[in-house]
Order: C-alpha cells, then structure tokens, then sequence
C-alpha cells in the first residue's frame, strides 16, 4: 500500500517521477502542487525543476511576470534551460514560443495570468505544460459565477494534476499520479488511508469521508501526534 511522503525530498522526487509518468502517458497539462505554505515556492521549483534539466534549452520555465522572471534569472546561474515570463497584452506569451521550446514549466501562476497561461497550453499544442504550484482557481479573482464556470468547463477540466499533497488538521489529501486521490486521517501516532476516488475529494464528499455519519455517536475524533506535525515542524526549518 502507498505511503505519504515523510520529507522534502522525497515529496519532490514523488513529484517529478509522477510528472514524467504523466507525460510519458502523453497527458499535455499537468499540474504539481506541494501545498505548505511556510515553503518558499522558488526554492521548491528549482529542486523540481532538475529533474528535467538534461532537456537543456529545450526547457522553457515561465514566471509569472517580469519581476519574478529576473529575479529567477539573477538567483538561478548557470542553468541551461531558458527563463521568461507569461506575458501580458504588450508581450504575448504566444510571441514568446519558438520551435525549439519542447517542454514549459509555469511557476506559481495565479488566477491573474489565467489568460495567458491558457494562451500557453493552447499554444503549446502537443508540447507537454507543467503548472508547478498553481493558484488559478482563486475564487476571489476568477469569480464564482458564469465566467467562473467557463473558465473551469473550458481549461480547468483540461489539466491532469500528476501530485498533490495537503496537510490538514489531522488529515491530509494526496494523489501521486497514476494513482487516484488518497484521503489519509491520524490514528495512534501514524496516518491511515481513509478513502481513495478518481476525483479530488472537496466540500461535503470530503467532510463525508473524514467524519462518517454514525447515529448516535457525536464523540470528536481522538488527536495525537502524527508524522505531519514533525514533517511541518521539519519543513518550516528548511524554509528559513
């Protein structure tokens, strides 16, 4: 039976064996995301970013704006794959694809650069799109209405998520691809898999899962100590 990650660097190596299966199972749009925020995600993508560093210039990774896109240059010497931004309406995204470019890697996109980062995949073709630690469904920008739900019917259903992990208060959602999603819950110092679904597991499906509905018994679950209170305290340490 499969594991949850217990460090960083294993979280990382799962993420990019899992988005080479992706690809290799010729899925085009796919999405990795770690979700701890006490990481620094520049920091994260340049260590998943090695795993493909062998593609040289054929790499292209994207930033989300220009500022980002020189500070990445400034930090990140001597790498062999080429950096850009996702553009804006003076700078296309579609005028900064040229032939050789035959892997994208989008940095931390947000519902901001949805646009443009539609603009990528579509243009990008059968060319494989990474979206490492994506933030595009950010109700308060895209909206919870009709444009909302083009937005998702239109491009979001198109994206393949290849790893996902987030912890949450004694429980924890993680999909690896080509598994399916895992719900996992703490019971007696360690996690236990609760659930899996060809879906991620959200709002009352996942409340569903994680407090069964039992007649009679309002008792709350027992806490304790688990691996992903010492894998937090573990990775805020890394994160200073």
């Amino acid at each position: 039976m499969s594991q949850l990650p217990t460090t960083l660097e294993e979280s990382i190596a799962l993420a990019q064996a899992a988005t080479l299966a992706a690809i290799a199972a010729g899925h085009q749009r796919i999405t990795v995301e770690i979700s701890i925020p006490e990481l620094k995600p520049m920091d994260l993508a340049r260590q998943f970013i090695e795993a493909f560093t062998d593609r040289g210039n054929t790499l292209k990774v994207l930033m989300s704006d220009t500022g980002a896109a020189a500070l990445a240059k400034r930090n990140w010497q001597d790498v062999n794959f080429k950096i850009d931004d996702l553009g804006n309406s003076r700078s296309p995204i579609v005028d900064k694809i040229q032939v050789e470019d035959q892997l994208f890697i989008a940095i931390e996109p947000s519902a901001i650069e949805v646009a443009q980062v539609e603009k990528l995949c579509n243009a990008a073709g059968d060319r494989p799109v990474i979206l490492f630690l994506p933030k595009l469904e950010d109700a308060a920008i895209v909206g919870i209405g009709y444009a909302a739900r083009q937005l998702r019917d239109r491009f979001l259903t198109t994206l393949t998520c290849a790893y996902y992990i987030k912890p949450l208060e004694a429980s924890a959602i993680y999909r690896c691809y080509p598994a399916q999603w895992q719900v996992w819950q703490e019971q007696d110092d360690d996690y236990i898999l609760l659930a899996e679904c060809p879906q991620k597991p959200v709002g009352d499906e996942l409340d569903a899962i994680l407090i069964p509905s039992t007649p009679g018994d309002t008792s709350a679950p027992t806490k304790s100590p688990s691996i992903f209170a010492s894998l937090g305290r573990f990775l805020r340490t890394l994160s200073r």
